[in-house]
């Protein structure tokens, strides 16, 4: 019987035969079609997201919210799902996410007002934070970490074309009349059923099943609700109230709390979601403090600087979805590269640091733009960013899985993951109130020197529908986004500088060649 095609394995068994190149491809083009649907859904939606609430008559607060309800759901159920993959059956639990993907989006797809919007994309969260960590667990499960290097290539490359190829398709489908918005939901559902198709034939693993594990709800729980409070906070501060406020007293205290009772759960229970032995190591501690100053450029550079283009520049969106290809070809050709280098000599701490080094480096590029800078220096800033995430994300990933035996390998995956996701999502917040205030005040600079009061043009930064203004209006609103971009991406590279820290203190060890320890 081929490698591909071991069935579940008895608990206490011998570890199975690894999968050979053949099968392990014919698998990975289903898990990367996963992956690629996944990311792609809220990039995909990010250009058509003005068009959708106005469709819907929906508010400002409204707006946000359809964002924070994907991003609340994903990362809270992150480790869930990780520590899920443990216990039970890989391929049933991203089957089960592949449904509730499916399902969400089309209901996504027929929601008839925002509330209803928020609804789905929350339960879409849910199903896109189990795909994104089960695709990278189950390849973990098929190949050894040494070997699984050029194989993150793949996943780089796949990463990429959905960060920065999303928004260029959601503003062709937007812009087209014979398709609409609501074909931003509808257009992963065919991919996804062709996914699960694949993978139905396709993957195989050997499942060790242990009857005697329990899921660590109570934790899941405390988990969740912790950090879904932390994400609340950091949408509404600096908006709806003051950083130095009540709110801000109880949110964050109140999640400091909750999370300090989910850590004294996890210290105790037998399974925990979190596994505490793994993450007070310290490879993959300085791992994951690593991974928190890539997450917020993945996720953080492309939402600014499409912003950038469209509203600082004047570009539409898919002239800025073209413009931040120097993005997408850094993290694809570095993340391939960097893959196979990393499989030829089984050293990883060379590339990391690298990486995020040039991370940084492009970060600070980024940080002397305006809104008439040349285009060639911009791309030149994204090239290094995309560089820089290309050859680090991954491989810090990689890190962690060394470092673990496969019975922990999805808790770990899932653990690393979400403080990712987690970072991520906390920057692009904090950014964007940094940004919104950098822009508010320099408006009302700009409008002054004009004549003009700043209260009586409605133009204080609260909308985004700059083709409506006034040209003299314009000129200031896209001056200020222009100019007030440059300094967020400084405090990016200030993030970064973490991670360099963090990667250079890392164990210059060897990946191991077998699947399991």
């Amino acid at each position: 019987m081929s490698a591909a095609h071991t069935t579940a394995a008895p608990a206490g068994a011998p570890a199975p035969a690894p999968m050979d190149h053949r099968h392990i491809l014919r698998a990975l083009s289903g898990l990367l079609i996963v992956l690629f649907v996944a990311m792609i859904s809220t990039t995909v939606v990010s250009v058509a997201l003005p068009q959708i609430i106005g469709s819907l008559d929906g508010t400002q607060s409204q707006y946000t919210w359809v964002v924070t309800a994907t991003l609340l759901a994903s990362t809270a159920s992150t480790p869930i799902w990780g520590k899920l993959a443990d216990l039970f059956s890989k391929k049933l639990l991203l089957q089960i996410a592949i449904g509730l993907f499916v399902v969400s989006s089309i209901a996504c797809g027929f929601a008839q007002s925002t509330e209803q919007l928020i609804a789905f994309r929350a339960v879409q969260g849910l199903g896109m934070g189990a795909l994104q960590v089960l695709v990278q667990v189950i390849i973990a499960a098929m190949i050894s970490p040494k070997e699984r290097g050029r194989y993150n290539g793949y996943l780089g490359g796949v990463m990429a074309v959905a960060t920065v190829g999303g928004p260029l398709l959601g503003g062709f489908i937007t812009d087209a009349s014979w398709l609409g918005w609501r074909w931003c939901f509808f257009i992963a559902v065919p991919f996804t059923l062709l996914a699960s198709v694949m993978l139905a034939r396709t993957l195989h693993l050997a499942e060790v099943r242990r009857p005697d594990t329990k899921v660590d709800y109570l934790g899941a729980s405390l988990i969740a609700a912790g950090v879904s409070l932390l994400l609340l906070w950091v949408t509404f501060v600096g908006g709806d109230f003051d950083w130095i406020s009540w709110q801000t007293g109880f949110m964050v205290g109140g999640s400091v709390v909750i999370l300090g009772a989910a850590v004294l759960v996890e210290a105790r229970v037998k399974e925990p979601v979190v596994p505490l032995h793994v993450v007070r190591r310290r490879d993959p501690a300085l791992a994951i403090v690593a991974s928190l100053a890539v997450g917020m450029a993945m996720f953080g550079g492309a939402v600014f600087l499409g912003q950038y283009f469209q509203i600082g520049r004047g570009y539409s969106p898919t002239e800025a979805g073209l413009l931040t290809i120097p993005l997408m070809a850094g993290v694809l050709v570095s993340s391939t590269v960097a893959g196979r280098l990393v499989s030829k000599t089984g050293k990883v701490k060379p590339y990391i640091v690298t990486g995020v080094v040039v991370l940084a480096l492009g970060f600070l590029g980024l940080s002397f733009i305006d809104h008439e800078t040349p285009l060639v220096a911009v791309s030149l800033g994204m090239l290094g960013v995309g560089a820089g995430v290309g050859m680090s994300m991954q491989n810090l990933v990689l890190v962690l899985q060394n470092t673990v035996p496969l019975s922990e390998i999805g808790a770990a995956s899932g653990a690393i993951t979400f403080f990712r996701s987690l970072g991520g999502t906390m920057g692009v917040s904090v950014l964007g109130a940094v940004l919104a205030h950098q822009v508010a005040n320099k408006i009302a600079h700009g409008l002054a020197e004009l004549g003009i009061d700043p209260a009586a043009s409605g133009s204080g930064g609260s909308t985004l529908n700059v083709a409506a203004m006034p040209p003299q209006i314009q000129e200031v609103v896209r001056a200020a986004y222009g100019d007030a971009t440059g300094r967020i991406f400084l405090i990016s590279a200030c993030i970064a500088v973490v991670g360099v820290v963090a990667s250079l203190f890392l164990t210059p060890t060897k990946l191991r060649d077998s699947v399991d320890l």
